[in-house]
């Protein structure tokens, strides 16, 4: 089965760096686009970065562009995310995620989620 295991969250200060793991398994990684969404407490779940199945396409939520980068290694089925110059409004659990088309009668797109890791950006 489809499983997405997050690690590498914890207690940062400002203006620190942070690099998340998302280690995949029970799908073709290498076939398939990953995403990091995150959710602050009080606040909807939000799109963070997203990288296609090659590596060779990412994009970024306005918030993060120029501090976070995205990365991937298809041979270790790993998805990262690096955090630089991090802020207290940074401070979210940090979900990795994968859509994939499956058939069950019918094809349809399921989410796919990992059980988050917590960021929290404090002094």
């Amino acid at each position: 089965q489809v499983q997405l295991v997050e690690s590498g969250g914890g207690l940062v200060q400002p203006g620190g760096s942070m690099t998340l793991s998302c280690v995949s398994s029970g799908f073709t990684f290498s076939s398939t686009a990953m995403m990091w969404y995150r959710q602050a407490p009080g606040k909807e779940r939000e799109l963070v970065a997203r990288i296609s199945n090659t590596g060779g396409s990412t994009n970024y939520a306005d918030s993060v562009k120029g501090r976070f980068t995205i990365s991937r290694d298809n041979a270790e089925n790993t998805v990262y995310l690096q955090m630089n110059s991090l802020k207290p409004e940074d401070t979210a659990v940090y979900y990795c995620n994968t859509v994939l088309a499956r058939y069950t009668g019918h094809w349809s797109y399921i989410d796919y989620w990992g059980n988050g890791t917590l960021v929290t950006v404090s002094s």
